[in-house]
């Protein structure tokens, strides 16, 4: 069953995306395609996991809680998220060590142009989203 943002079920458009892809994006609260991202990747408490079905659908969606070490569990945000097999993560920013870590597993990193996901999925599907080539200055590591 394909739904869109709204949980709408309804005929697919194509829109020139080949096969399914799986896209990641920090969020503050779980409120599906109306959820906030989280100004930053690694400090958001939760995932938002979207699965795109070739024809441009939401086919599966769910959320998972950071669970890494910024929240009192263990590993990095990046390496728990590369877990999932994403295809792009979109996000405002991300410090330059998570940043190379994606660029080395080859998974596309996107800068966000609005805070809903459901804007941000959007424009993912036009391809309007920009790449993020720069972590952010003010990220903090730990030794």
């Amino acid at each position: 069953m394909r739904r869109d943002l709204n949980g709408d079920q309804g005929e697919s458009k194509n829109v020139g995306i080949e096969g399914p892809n799986r896209v990641v994006i920090p969020i503050i609260e779980d409120r599906g395609g109306d959820s906030q991202l989280s100004e930053h990747f690694g400090r958001a408490p939760f995932f938002a996991i979207f699965e795109l079905d070739e024809g441009g659908q939401v086919a599966i969606q769910r959320i998972v809680p950071n669970d890494s070490e910024h929240f009192g569990g263990v590993g990095s945000p990046p390496d728990r998220i590369l877990k999932l097999n994403p295809s792009a993560v979109i996000t405002y920013g991300m410090g330059p060590r998570a940043l190379s870590r994606f660029q080395d597993a080859k998974v596309a990193v996107l800068r966000a142009n609005s805070s809903l996901v459901r804007d941000i999925l959007s424009a993912y599907m036009r391809d309007d989203l920009e790449e993020l080539t720069e972590g952010c200055r003010h990220a903090r590591h730990r030794s």
